[in-house]
């Protein structure tokens, strides 16, 4: 059986000039939404720039069919005030949105807004926040819940959300909290691109870069040019992994190399603070391949890294036509 087409929600990498931030954004959205991504994924937290769901409804109101990944921590807002935006798009626009389910930020900026909450009752409170929304969402009536962060007595959100406008919610941790919780909500469980690539592939969703060209040694050689080791973004990179207590970030930075693997595999974008994710080099016809291969293996979601330049975003399309599943 043939693997259903791979749903693609480009992100820009990491971006430290806020006179750049939305620019680049709406690049990439406009770029996505002609070339049959499915959105665009929009960060959250103390420094992003622009509040996702303020930059959700700029993409919106600009691009024809975009339905945007949005970033959610229950730090910054109640369940019921996502579940208002949610309905609230679908009601200017007629699109879905999809959700990435987090509970990191750094940790001085949790204590900055007074969340005292340890590592795995984040967790648990992230999972009361999708059960609790998803009620509000799509309830005929009045919803009743109690639980440990969050009780509802007779809430309701009107209008109800019509089925098919229902978002699909995408938990990205790696910890043992984050399967737990991806597992008992049915939220789309996401990793990190595995060093291996034929193994550790064990979740729908993946989140890494693609860098190509149309032969392997020509992305090679481009890719350090874009991408150079820097001393001082290292260390950049050491105090935000200290400042953070994120599984997937630690497990990606502890003993990590910066050394273009044989079979594409690239971390340097990474420990250099340019990227939040691993990158995939090689030729157009090889990442289509290993694309092909993670489809058949069932990925059906990626969060892709690119940057945020023309001739960069036509590199990664023909590397996704090349696969066949996009």
């Amino acid at each position: 059986m043939t693997p259903a087409r791979l749903r693609v929600f480009p992100a820009i990498s990491r971006n430290r000039d806020p006179q750049k931030y939305v620019g680049e954004l709406m690049r990439v959205a406009q770029f996505a939404d002609s070339n049959g991504f499915e959105g665009i994924l929009l960060f959250e937290g103390n420094d992003v720039f622009v509040a996702p769901w303020a930059m959700a409804q700029h993409i919106m109101a600009e691009t024809a069919r975009s339905s945007p990944l949005i970033a959610v921590n229950p730090v910054y807002m109640h369940p019921f005030t996502a579940a208002k935006f949610v309905s609230s798009l679908a009601q200017l626009y007629g699109r879905k949105v999809y959700l990435n389910m987090i509970t990191g930020t750094a940790v001085s900026d949790l204590q900055g807004l007074g969340d005292e909450q340890s590592h795995g009752d984040r967790y648990v409170r992230l999972g009361e926040f999708v059960a609790l929304m998803r009620q509000l969402l799509s309830s005929p009536r009045p919803v009743n819940f109690e639980g440990r962060f969050y009780r509802a007595n007779n809430l309701q959100l009107r209008p109800r959300l019509p089925a098919g406008l229902m978002p699909e919610f995408l938990i990205a941790g790696q910890s043992e909290a984050a399967q737990r919780v991806a597992k008992e909500t049915g939220c789309i469980k996401m990793q990190m691109l595995p060093p291996d690539l034929d193994r550790g592939l064990d979740a729908p969703g993946m989140n890494f870069g693609i860098f190509a060209r149309e032969s392997g040694e020509e992305a090679r050689q481009a890719a350090k040019e874009r991408f150079r080791d820097n001393a001082d973004d290292r260390e950049l990179l050491a105090l935000t992994v200290e400042n953070s207590d994120s599984v997937w970030k630690r497990r990606l930075y502890d003993g990590q190399s910066g050394e273009l693997h044989d079979n594409g595999y690239w971390l340097l974008p990474f420990l250099t603070f340019q990227a939040d994710c691993p990158y995939l080099v090689g030729s157009y016809a090889e990442i289509g391949a290993k694309l092909k291969d993670f489809a058949a293996k069932g990925l059906t979601t990626v969060m892709l890294d690119m940057v945020a330049d023309e001739t960069e975003m036509q590199h990664v399309r023909k590397a996704l036509a090349a696969s066949g599943m996009f």
